[in-house]
């Protein structure tokens, strides 16, 4: 059959709200070259939206405008689901329902899939229908299909990105202008780059979920959010980035998955990497991801990782493909999570005790004799062996008599530094809690 003969695959939006309206024209500005590259057209045939005045201003008379998504389901016209609501409630429903009705899914919903993957991968196979996921993670990036797709040949040994843009800019500005979280988080809302309730993105959950699905990609585990360690940028202060600064470090949140002999590492918080690092130097609310192979060696991809059209070129990237496979056996297609759905991988997510990294320690301590000596025992004693210490100066703090001391360490596990910090913590010359974060050299 010739591309002239392919009929247009016919899709319907669930959400007209940002993505949604980036993903209606990009479709209509690029439909030409879409179209020479899918083999056939790709339309919106219909909306569905609770505010029908906004999608009407959005879509005009080019679409068929409902307030009911169900309505987009039950139509037997239309060959693809795209879904922008986002959540794990009505969505989960509505993407369900969806596949039960044969429709082949497209969503940007991280959080729904990191949470109920499983089921809803499960669910699609049962039913021969693709679910694409690419505008799930780091917006604009490609980097589920180089995951997937570019670098199959090689075994991921780990992933580690900046995946969430919120907190990056906070960071980037608590580091600029040397304030602290309260008032950076402020200023973000003001500009629009934080939400008004921006639990998610600064509790470190967004890029959690993200990292999720990057995890069970790379390794051919399952989605297991629940198994996840996820912590945010709240507690960081300026200190720690200006310290880290003079180190040589910046501090990013990063999501992190890590193939190890026992299991993989899962987890998100906030972390120093150093300079010369290109991820370093990822500022504002840009995105980038890191991911280490065996053969390929270190590849990074950066770009947006929000708004409405980096967004929606995933979201028409997912689509094109459909479009390109929609006659195709299942068989035939890349699968969901990169890896054979009956080949998948039963290592476990470790537990945080059991993660292995480096940490970056800030103790306030009495200005005294010996105090170092009996803190580097108590390391040593716990077999953590120390990179570096500096002393600040005393004038350097607010009290002469009471100095900041900074210990880098190497690579050991989170279990034996939990208990060092206790034993540290408990000597009367240690003035203040001691605040740990990890270090990643990403080498």
């Amino acid at each position: 059959m010739s591309q002239e003969q392919l009929r247009p695959v016919r899709v319907g939006l669930l959400g007209i709200g940002t993505v949604g309206g980036g993903t209606f024209t990009v479709l209509k500005r690029n439909q030409e070259e879409i179209r020479r590259r899918a083999g056939r057209g790709i339309e919106i045939a219909m909306v569905a939206d609770l505010n029908t005045e906004l999608a009407k201003k959005v879509v005009g008379d080019a679409a068929q405008i409902v307030s009911d998504a169900r309505a987009v389901i039950a139509n037997p016209d239309i060959d693809v689901v795209v879904e922008l609501i986002g959540g794990y409630g009505i969505a989960k429903a509505l993407v369900l329902e969806a596949i039960a009705a044969g429709k082949h899914v497209v969503t940007a919903n991280k959080a729904l899939l990191a949470v109920h993957g499983t089921e809803i991968f499960a669910a699609a196979r049962e039913k021969g229908v693709i679910v694409a996921f690419e505008a799930a993670v780091a917006g604009g990036i490609p980097i589920i299909k180089a995951l997937r797709e570019g670098l199959t040949a090689n075994q991921v040994q780990w992933v580690a990105g900046i995946i969430n843009g919120t907190t990056n800019f906070i960071l980037s500005e608590m580091r600029d202008k040397g304030l602290d979280f309260d008032v950076v988080l402020k200023e973000a809302q003001r500009l629009g780059y934080a939400e008004a309730d921006p639990t998610f993105d600064i509790e470190g959950v967004d890029a959690a979920h993200k990292a999720t699905l990057l995890s069970a990609i790379a390794f051919g585990i399952p989605v297991q959010f629940d198994k996840a360690h996820v912590e945010g940028i709240t507690k960081l202060s300026a200190t720690d980035i200006r310290y880290a600064e003079q180190l040589g470090y910046r501090i990013k949140l990063l999501g992190i998955a890590r193939r190890r002999d026992n299991g993989v590492e899962l987890r998100t918080h906030p972390t120093l990497v150093p300079m010369k690092r290109l991820i370093a130097n990822v500022e504002g609310a840009m995105n980038a991801v890191l991911v280490q192979g065996d053969a390929v060696g270190t590849t990074m991809y950066y770009g947006k990782g929000a708004g409405s059209e980096p967004t929606a070129s995933a979201v028409v990237a997912d689509l094109v493909d459909i479009a390109r496979l929609l006659d195709a056996a299942p068989e035939a297609r890349v699968p969901y999570l990169a890896f054979q759905p009956d080949s998948m991988s039963a290592l476990p997510i470790l537990p945080l005790d059991q993660v292995l990294t480096s940490f970056y320690l800030r103790l306030r301590v009495a200005d005294k004799a010996g105090v170092l000596a009996k803190l580097t025992g108590i390391l040593a004693d716990k077999g953590i062996s120390i990179d570096a210490v500096i002393q600040r100066e005393a004038d350097e703090v607010s009290e002469g008599s009471q100095t900041d001391l900074i210990i880098l360490t190497h690579e050991t596990s989170e279990g034996g530094m939990n208990q060092a910090i206790a034993a540290m913590q408990a000597l009367p010359t240690v003035l203040a809690p001691i605040v740990k974060l990890r270090k990643e050299e990403l080498a």
